[in-house]
Parts: C-alpha cells; sequence; structure tokens
C-alpha cells in the first residue's frame, strides 16, 4: 500500500519538482539579463535622450535671440546700457551654439 501511495506521490510531484528546478537554475541567467538591460542605454533611448537636449537647446538659443532682439530696439532707441545687453547676449548665444552636446 505504501508503494503505491509513494509511485502515485512521485508521479504528481515530478513536475512540480522540475518547475522549482527549472526556476532555480533559470534565475542567475535572468538577473544577468535585467541588470545588463537597466545598465545599457538603447539606441532608441539615447536618439530620444539627445532630441531632449537638443530641444533645450534650442529653447535657450531661441530665448536669448527674444532677449537681444530686445536689446537691439532699445539700442536703437539710445539706450546705451541696452547695446551693451545686446553685445552680451549675442555671445551668450555664440557659446550655447558652439556647446558640444
Amino acid at each position: 500500500m505504501r508503494l503505491i501511495l509513494s509511485s502515485v506521490a512521485m508521479l504528481f510531484l515530478q513536475g512540480c519538482v522540475a518547475s522549482v528546478v527549472g526556476d532555480v537554475v533559470t534565475a542567475p541567467i535572468k538577473v544577468v539579463s535585467k541588470t545588463a538591460d537597466v545598465l545599457t542605454t538603447s539606441q532608441s533611448e539615447a536618439d530620444e535622450k539627445r532630441g531632449r537636449e537638443l530641444r533645450k537647446r534650442e529653447e535657450a538659443i531661441g530665448k536669448l535671440a527674444r532677449q537681444r532682439d530686445k536689446a537691439r530696439e532699445k539700442c536703437e532707441d539710445g539706450i546705451a546700457e541696452a547695446c551693451a545687453k545686446a553685445e552680451q547676449l549675442d555671445q551668450q548665444i555664440e557659446i550655447e551654439q558652439d556647446r558640444p552636446i
């Protein structure tokens, strides 16, 4: 009787044991794979990051250009400080354009 119960139990538990053994064997591979995914940047992620940086740069240059244009208008109206401000903003725009991304 014990022999029959043992045989039946072995048949039913065989799938459970194989499943657990399979999970234990593949766990280190899954951990390494997940770590590699987290540590590396895909090409599309790098492209997205570069695009964001380019947009930020263009926004900054646009803001400086608008400020420069206002300063030039005031300079044309005879305000000396505005002329110096326009020159300073021109230099900042050049620096921003030359800055590597």
